[in-house]
């Protein structure tokens, strides 16, 4: 359970609240097989019984000095997410679309410009969504001794003092205090992945600090700066929030218009050249979960140093990341390594060795090859579809409908389909008809024939679906209507 702080001497002395900004648009490479590019790290449940989004959002829940959040993610992203707040109580004040992946500055830049139409001075606290925080209390006391920096036109970001000579983080070096403000240092600089041996120096240094990624600062304060450092990105971003279309609850940017914006980092972009970054140290556990060792590093081990997750035998393993997601794993006389196995591929890897898996994943792009996309479950707004098995000319799915929710009106041009309702009741419309289709019941769907699926019942719907036919790719799909915007 977190606990509740009082952020009350900290809060902006106006009525406006902390705007979490929650930045989801990475793809997780690093964390493949688990991570794909439709089901992304952050979706994934990690380290809790939440998603790391959730663990990230539910950090603004404890108190009212956080407004609700803003969620910027990419279009393919926009139902789970939606869903994965619902689950934990929360409706976002805006889920902001992108159209293409630009990084996290242009990103940051459509939020405020969003939130300053509306709060000029609101102050924005940007977060990753697939960051790991110890302590809920110790960030938001961080937060708090920033707000007034904030205010004052600083963009604050938080500093994490390093625990080990990691080379897989960004550095920050601390300079003078503030004046009045002994806890908010000055930037002296910004300093990308170092060696080895200066990444020792900077922990032994005392003035460096991990760069956590988080800053908080007012909406204007950052367009301020933005405008004056990269006047083409600012300009960019105007556009592409000025033509925005409202896509049911979702703002979706206009998409040209966005693509213009360079993809750069928020640090490349501004904190490294500003001259009002300031930094907050923090004594606090963070991880950006980066690898699959420090997944590892961040849930609890047994007693030979193993993390395990899911149906795994194991003897004289020792230091080990050992996951499935179904089949059983069974390992004996390992260490230091990960293995993790999904449903369509197994990841083998020295521990040390196991950050390389994103040359793997450029392997399978290559190929063409779907595992780096999706899953064999694929989630869609209205449920799921699972591929069961494909052959010559076939393909069999395992389908589940929400209650209440329906799939698009559509056609195929290549292939016919049969249903089969294993659990529920299914409502199809077939042409002209409609009917009721219950469980051990079926329906057959012509090639080119109009055709819907829906639960109309209480319990999730389930069926097994069969294709047949020349082509059976997902493009074959003509949406004539569709309540989720996709026809």
């Amino acid at each position: 359970m977190h606990a509740i702080v009082d952020l009350g001497r900290f809060r902006p002395q106006s009525s406006a609240q902390i705007h979490p900004v929650i930045l989801s648009g990475g793809a997780g490479t690093r964390l493949w097989p688990l991570s794909r590019a439709f089901y992304p790290k952050q979706l994934l449940q990690l380290t809790s019984d939440r998603t790391l989004l959730q663990e990230t959002v539910a950090r603004g829940l404890v108190d009212s000095g956080f407004a609700d959040p803003i969620v910027i993610c990419n279009d393919e992203h926009r139902f789970l997410i939606d869903e994965q707040l619902r689950q934990i109580g929360v409706k976002p004040r805006q889920i902001l679309l992108e159209p293409v992946a630009r990084n996290t500055a242009p990103a940051i830049a459509v939020a405020a410009l969003w939130l300053a139409a509306r709060e000029p001075d609101a102050l924005m606290l940007v977060q990753p969504s697939d960051h790991v925080i110890g302590s809920v209390e110790e960030f938001h006391e961080a937060v708090g001794r920033g707000v007034a920096a904030a205010q004052a036109g600083k963009l604050v970001t938080f500093g994490i003092k390093p625990t080990r000579a990691e080379t897989g983080y960004g550095y920050i070096h601390g300079g003078d205090p503030l004046d009045g403000s002994p806890h908010v240092l000055a930037v002296e600089q910004f300093v990308e992945k170092p060696e080895r041996e200066s990444a020792q120096r900077f922990v032994e240094s005392g003035v460096f600090f991990w760069n956590s990624g988080i800053f908080l600062f007012s909406a204007r304060g950052f367009l301020d700066e933005l405008r004056r450092l990269h006047p083409g990105m600012f300009d960019a971003c105007s556009r592409a929030v000025k033509n925005a279309k409202e896509d049911l609850s979702f703002f979706r940017l206009e998409s040209s218009s966005f693509g213009e914006a360079p993809s750069l980092s928020v640090d490349r972009a501004v904190m490294e050249h500003t001259e009002n970054a300031v930094v907050i140290p923090v004594e606090m556990f963070w991880s950006d979960i980066g690898s699959w060792q420090a997944l590892r590093e961040v849930n609890s081990s047994d007693e030979n140093g193993n993390v395990i997750h899911g149906d795994v035998i194991c003897e004289n393993v020792r230091r080990s990341y050992l996951r499935t997601e179904g089949k059983l794993i069974a390992a004996i006389g390992l260490e230091d390594v990960v293995v993790v196995a999904t449903d369509d591929a197994v990841f083998v890897a020295r521990a040390d060795c196991a950050a390389e898996v994103s040359g793997i994943v450029e392997q399978l792009r290559k190929r063409n090859r779907s595992e780096p996309i999706h899953h064999t479950t694929v989630h869609r707004p209205w449920g799921f579809y699972r591929s069961v098995d494909t052959g010559d000319r076939f393909q069999v799915k395992r389908i589940m409908v929400k209650p209440g929710a329906k799939l698009s009106l559509q056609k195929h041009f290549h292939r016919a389909e049969h249903w089969v309702v294993v659990h529920g009741t299914a409502l199809v419309q077939r042409g002209q008809e409609t009917m009721l289709v219950r469980e051990n019941e079926s329906v057959y769907i012509p090639i080119g024939t109009e055709h819907r699926l829906e639960n109309p019942g209480r319990v999730p719907l389930h069926l097994i679906e069969v294709q047949s036919g020349s082509y059976l790719g997902e493009d074959d799909i003509v949406r004539i209507t569709d309540n989720y915007g996709r026809a």
